[in-house]
């Protein structure tokens, strides 16, 4: 009878596959289909309207002069930001030194030149021979000088351009290469000290190279910011992008054409400002991470991948086999 009520006894089902769906979020579709909506609208009006004539933009777009003007941009660019990023570095040495004249000065320095607009100091270096008519360089108090010239001839528009761009730029340098300074631990500079490194040498070998992480992703916008900054030279009159489009527009009277030409340009070099900059800071942040962040073309890959299935099923582990 025991025996014959063991055989009775059904054997346990096997369980079904777990089918995981993915949680529906109905709010990220509606704000899809308003910014798909939004966007075509733009670009069709934009591709339409035959006041933006795109034309006359594909007739500036490669102007000689126009060329011209982005070369002048990204000269004073590269010039402007090597002597910002030169003169930062200084500054924030000093700054962080414990001899007060040294940091006073320095905190002056940043003081003056963050506090007027880099406006005012384009048209102050420009217009300096009516403060110093001849430019003199000697030893302070004694005579006679070493060499003079004349201020109109020693600071002309590009030396007006590049003073008031890079001395302004080392003023924001100077504190975003402190903050990257002091973001390395004090332990490090004990060490360095310990091993009988100079401050020179622990700052050039140890305190820079770690603050890099730090000081590289505010300089990539500090340059972008300088590229569409040149713009304000042309109000000394200096041929760079804007002001080479200006002067076309002030013959045929085109201003949005040329204004869209110059801005084309602008977006272009910023972007490719932007690529370089995305890939100095996954370079210098590589001991910040466990992984490094994915490059565009990986996190494309990886989006689309992503799609291929709608539902994954999923298996309780354990309850693979029939139970016995």
């Amino acid at each position: 009878m025991a025996s014959a009520g063991r055989q009775d006894v059904a054997a346990p089902a096997k369980p079904e596959q777990i089918r995981a769906v993915p949680v529906r979020h109905p709010g990220r579709w509606v704000a899809a289909a308003i910014v798909v909506v939004l966007a075509a609208t733009i670009v069709h009006s934009v591709a339409t309207n035959p006041r933006f004539h795109w034309d006359i933009v594909g007739d500036y777009f490669f102007s000689a002069r126009v060329l011209h003007g982005l070369v002048v941009t990204l000269e004073l660019t590269v010039v402007s930001m090597a002597i910002g990023i030169v003169l930062g570095v200084v500054l924030a040495v000093m700054r962080l030194s414990p001899n007060p004249l040294v940091s006073g000065a320095s905190w002056f320095y940043i003081w003056l030149f963050r506090g007027t607009p880099v406006l005012v100091q384009l048209l102050f270096w420009n217009f300096v021979s009516a403060l110093y008519p001849r430019i003199h360089l000697g030893i302070p108090f004694l005579a006679p000088d070493l060499a003079s010239a004349d201020a109109n001839t020693l600071i002309t528009p590009f030396v007006a351009a590049i003073l008031g761009l890079g001395l302004n730029e080392g003023a924001y340098m100077a504190e975003i290469v402190r903050a990257g300074i002091l973001s390395v631990d004090e332990g490090q500079h004990e060490a360095a000290h310990a091993l009988g490194m100079t401050r020179l040498q622990t700052m050039r070998r140890i305190v820079l190279p770690q603050a890099m992480r730090v000081i590289v992703p505010p300089t990539g916008n500090e340059t972008i910011s300088m590229l569409k900054t040149t713009s304000l030279v042309s109000v000394i009159a200096y041929t760079e992008l804007l002001y080479a489009v200006q002067l076309i527009y002030a013959v045929n009277f085109r201003q949005i054409p040329l204004l869209i030409v110059a801005s084309l340009w602008y977006l272009i070099v910023t972007t490719i400002l932007s690529i370089g900059q995305y890939y100095l800071e996954r370079y210098f942040g590589r001991g910040a991470a466990r992984r490094l962040p994915d490059t565009p073309l990986q996190r494309l890959r990886r989006n689309v991948f992503s799609f291929r299935h709608a539902t994954v099923p999923v298996t309780v582990p354990g309850e693979s086999q029939e139970r016995r």
